[in-house]
């Protein structure tokens, strides 16, 4: 399959990212205050019920991976957007606390059924081993979701208040979201027929068992810290003797890098292998993490760095495992892969609030510090694994670009 003939699937997953992430996991920074205003639900609940979704999510997501694989994810993909939508419509329903967090474990269905890693994995069973392009295209689209739909969500909770919102976004999603999977994401050629009880996907070799385990646990540990940073960054950045006002401005350095770091990786054309892309990152977010610890006087170079590494380690999140393991086991790996890292999410933000609570910034410094350096020793013990496959005769595809960076 040509690259332009690609053009229509990329767009129409990129856009169905933004929309998704944005009427799901960035929802609430706008209208968390509103609907405590609103309501009187303490504002701490209101903004935990997210962490309820991440937690659905997380446990969806190895039956959504393995559904991809099957069925291909145009059903799924479609499904998911259907769910987001009732989830919605359920928030904006809700009359109390209760039903405003079942309202979210429908989102976080559909959050596990159709965020990145649902997307990665429709993507790795249309187009096997070179889907890479395409994965690191998708991540450049959603990197604009809160650029979009933060704004969006601030102009709807103004006129027609967050309830109407949440039924706008419902009406999107039925709207927009189906109709862009129903028509552009093909159905995948079917799967040649294997013997009966083999599952070859689900099983994987000692060496790719280590390999899964390592990576499996660099995740968790990457997106504890780059969720931690993203709920908690301004009062981190206060914590410096920055002012509030300085401390928004500089955060805002975070999604430019990020979308930049993107197109470079989309520029580099798959050259290299994703281990490079993932070393890379947990470097940078690492560095950045130092240095912001340090001070203010680094603060903005700081975040630039972290921002930088945040980017391309949403690619090599899906790309290294179709690298790893091959595009026949993707799909349900990414899906095993995501459970993790969801839960993971789902528990940071408390997390990071009982540390700060009790220990102070300096100690959640300490703490995001220490992080990111057993990450950055991962990796290292990553690259162990993967050369040693290599040199035990793993496919060459898997191994291309080992040798260069």
């Amino acid at each position: 399959m040509t690259t332009s003939s690609r053009v229509p699937v990329i767009s129409a997953l990129g856009l169905m990212q933004i929309l998704a992430w944005g009427s799901s996991y960035y929802l609430l920074t706008v209208i968390a205050a509103p609907i405590a205003a609103d309501t009187g639900w303490p504002l701490s609940w209101i903004v935990g019920s997210l962490s309820v979704g991440l937690l659905v999510a997380g446990f969806v997501s190895p039956r959504v991976g393995r559904a991809i694989d099957r069925h291909g994810g145009r059903p799924v993909l479609a499904g998911s957007a259907v769910l987001l939508a009732v989830g919605l419509a359920a928030l904006a329903l809700a009359q109390n606390f209760t039903m405003f967090v079942v309202a979210w474990v429908v989102l976080g269905v559909g959050m596990g059924a159709g965020l990145y890693d649902a997307a990665f994995a429709t993507l790795g069973r249309l187009y096997g081993s070179t889907a890479r392009p395409a994965i690191t295209l998708v991540t450049l689209w959603g990197g604009f979701a809160s650029t979009v739909c933060w704004p969006l969500s601030a102009y709807l909770v103004e006129h027609l208040g967050w309830r109407g919102a949440c039924l706008t976004y419902a009406g999107l999603h039925l709207a927009v979201s189906v109709p862009l999977i129903l028509f552009f994401i093909p159905t995948p050629p079917p799967r040649a027929q294997k013997a009966p009880g083999t599952e070859q996907q689900a099983r994987l070799s000692h060496r790719d068992r280590q390999a899964f385990a390592v990576l499996a646990a660099i995740l968790v540990l990457g997106g504890t810290t780059t969720t931690i940073i993203s709920i908690h960054l301004l009062t981190l950045l206060q914590s410096q003797g920055l002012p509030l006002s300085t401390a928004v401005a500089l955060g805002a350095l975070i999604g430019p890098s990020q979308v930049a770091a993107r197109i470079l990786e989309a520029a580099g054309g798959g050259r290299h292998h994703p281990i490079w892309t993932l070393t890379a990152a947990m470097g940078l977010i690492a560095l950045g993490v130092v240095l912001l610890w340090l001070g203010a006087f680094g603060a903005a170079v700081a975040l630039i760095l972290y921002g930088t590494g945040n980017g391309i380690y949403s690619i090599a999140r899906g790309t290294l495992p179709l690298a790893l393991f091959g595009p026949d086991r993707y799909a349900p790996i990414m899906g095993r892969l995501a459970a993790p890292n969801l839960i993971a999410q789902a528990l940071a933000p408390l997390a990071g609030a009982a540390v700060i609570t009790s220990g102070g910034t300096s100690t959640m410094f300490v703490a995001l510090t220490g992080i990111a350096a057993v990450n950055v020793i991962l990796v290292g013990v990553l690259w162990f694994v993967v050369v040693d496959r290599h040199a035990d005769g793993q496919p060459s595809a898997t191994n291309r670009g080992l040798e260069r960076g």
